[in-house]
C-alpha cells in the first residue's frame, strides 16, 4: 500500500512538473500573446494550485515572476526524493522496482 501511495505521489509530481515545464516553454515560444493561448492555460489550470502554494509558503522578498521557477526547483527536489524513498521502500521489502 505504501508502494502504490509513493508511487500516486511521484506521478502527481511529475504532472505538476512537466506541465510547468511545458508553460514555460509555450511562454517563451508564444512571448506577449500567451495568455490568449489555449494551451498555456490549460497549463495554467494544472499547475495553479501548487505555484499558488509555493507563494503562500515562500517569503514576500521573492518576485511574483520568480515563483513559478521556485516552485519547478522545489518539484524537482520533491521528484528526487520521493524517487528515493522509493527505492529504499522498495529495497526493504525485497521487490525489483
Amino acid at each position: 500500500m505504501e508502494l502504490y501511495l509513493l508511487s500516486i505521489a511521484r506521478a502527481l509530481v511529475e504532472v505538476a512538473g512537466l506541465a510547468l515545464l511545458g508553460q514555460g516553454i509555450l511562454a517563451v515560444l508564444a512571448g506577449k500573446y500567451r495568455d490568449q493561448n489555449v494551451f498555456y492555460k490549460l497549463f495554467q489550470v494544472v499547475t495553479g494550485p501548487v505555484v499558488r502554494f509555493v507563494r503562500w509558503a515562500t517569503p514576500r522578498r521573492i518576485l511574483d515572476a520568480h515563483i513559478p521557477l521556485v516552485t519547478f526547483f522545489i518539484l524537482a527536489w520533491l521528484w528526487i526524493g520521493l524517487a528515493m524513498a522509493k527505492r529504499v521502500l522498495c529495497a526493504a521489502q525485497g521487490l525489483a522496482c
